[in-house]
């Protein structure tokens, strides 16, 4: 029995709906590591969170996945602080399993582009994570010039945005896009609940038709399971509506793997997200399978090891 079909059945993943193997490389593009037991501590989580504060390191994370088949993650930031960027830089020359890091740099700050410099020399710095929010400046059509310069930056140097705000940053990412479309940008934590109102819901929809139009635009699907009044639903049919207006909007060039661990040990085991996607895009065919759990991954974050 060869390597995938025996990971395929210790998974509980093998049967006759199953189109294709699981890929001998697999990227998680979301996780965050951190070290509670520092001396400085740290910005988040916050010490009154039973499930995330405490050490959440590579060691556990590869202890948790390799029997899965996981090869490799891309950490996004958890911390708001400047020198946090370099921490997880040297943490993943330790760690071969981190391929990349998404860090955090706020764009429109007097010291952005000396910090962009600065990180960028190092080559798992592959982009940063910005919240699309109009409070810090990035409501849709008033993002102020100084975030836009600094965002065309970080784009001629060849890095990425990831976008998170849920439901409201899809419109805002539009007319961002408008004034950068050269800028490569990762989705965070799809997919959404789309709004309740019809008019949001309205305006919702109509910009991810648009994104999914931007060939540079990626959609991250971490954002499986969900809670369900008091239960997560483990079954792929429950989230097959949701995933497939993911596939219809970015189709299979343009959807990445990513699983929010540690956050998502607050819904379900580890185990469960992933058997759901594996599942869904396993009946797309191989090569839908291979782009979702790594090429893609390669293409939004160019990394490499």
């Amino acid at each position: 029995m060869d390597r995938r079909t025996l990971l395929a059945l210790g998974a509980g993943f093998a049967g006759p709906s199953l189109k294709a193997a699981l890929p001998a490389t697999i990227i998680d593009t979301h996780t965050h590591f951190y070290d509670t037991a520092r001396a400085q501590g740290v910005p988040w989580p916050p010490k009154n969170d039973p499930v995330l504060y405490r050490p959440v390191l590579p060691p556990e994370f590869v202890r948790i996945t390799k029997p899965l088949g996981i090869t490799g993650t891309i950490e996004v930031e958890a911390s708001v602080w400047l020198e946090d960027n370099q921490w997880v830089l040297d943490l993943a020359a330790g760690n071969p399993v981190i391929v990349a890091t998404v860090g955090h740099l706020e764009p429109g700050q007097p010291d952005f582009r000396r910090n962009l410099e600065r990180f960028r020399k190092n080559p798992r710095f592959r982009g940063i994570r910005v919240g699309m929010s109009a409070e810090r400046g990035l409501g849709a059509g008033t993002t102020p010039a100084p975030i836009v310069d600094d965002l065309k930056a970080l784009a001629a140097a060849g890095l990425e945005m990831d976008a998170i705000g849920g439901p409201p940053l899809l419109p805002r990412l539009v007319s961002l896009l408008d004034r950068i479309p050269e800028l490569r940008v990762v989705i965070n934590h799809v997919p959404f609940d789309p709004p309740s109102d019809p008019a949001g819901r309205s305006a919702y929809q109509g910009a991810l038709r648009e994104l999914g139009k931007r060939p540079l635009v990626y959609a991250k699907v971490s954002n499986v399971p969900r809670r369900v009044g008091d239960r997560v639903p483990g079954d792929v049919g429950f989230y097959r509506p949701a995933l497939d207006e993911l596939w219809d909007t970015f189709g299979a060039d343009r959807l990445i793997y990513g699983s929010n661990w540690p956050v998502s040990a607050r819904i379900a085991p580890y185990e469960t997200a992933f058997k759901i996607v594996r599942e869904y895009f396993a009946v797309k065919g191989q090569q839908a399978t291979d782009n979702y759990f790594w090429k893609n991954s390669q293409a939004a974050y160019r990394w490499s090891v």
